[in-house]
């Protein structure tokens, strides 16, 4: 009989940004966008990204290690908006998930769950009002089960 490995989930060091940055790549090619659809210094981006975000919003990232290795990860920060911010911090102070990611060996374990529970936490920490993330459609499920709802959003692709 084999021995359930034990997981280990933590807030992410900035040392680990790389890793993340990784991950972040890894979920869009999991999610059957072409790496030639993806921009060559996507690590520059996402590394400066991090940095402004922890300067500026309140930028956190939590992983799940295996045995000293991360197998998982998600971001997390103060949504920035998409348009001038009017309404009071009581009303809308939105925090933002985003790159939940599991190495595929892994899935399947409640890791994601944990990760993004872990993000919500500390999004409610910080006085977030709501949480807002975009599911993929293998992430749906585990967000349904957090409590996620379909929101308003409506796209049109052009």
């Amino acid at each position: 009989m084999s021995a359930v490995p034990t997981i280990n989930f933590r807030e992410a060091t900035t040392q680990e940004d790389n890793l993340i940055a990784q991950h972040f790549y890894q979920l869009w090619q999991d999610n059957n966008v072409a790496a030639e659809s993806i921009r060559s210094d996507w690590l520059e981006i996402v590394l400066e990204f991090n940095q402004q975000a922890r300067q500026n919003l309140y930028y956190k990232a939590f992983v799940a290690e295996v045995d000293g290795k991360v197998v998982g990860s998600v971001s997390c920060q103060l949504f920035a908006g998409l348009y001038p911010h009017i309404l009071t911090e009581h009303y809308r102070r939105y925090g933002y998930i985003w790159g939940v990611y599991v190495d595929a060996a892994y899935r399947g374990q409640g890791i994601a769950k944990q990760l993004t529970s872990m993000a919500v936490d500390y999004l409610k920490a910080i006085a977030c009002t709501r949480v807002i993330l975009h599911a993929s459609p293998s992430g749906k499920p585990v967000y349904d089960r957090l409590g996620f709802v379909p929101s308003n959003e409506m796209r049109l692709d052009i």
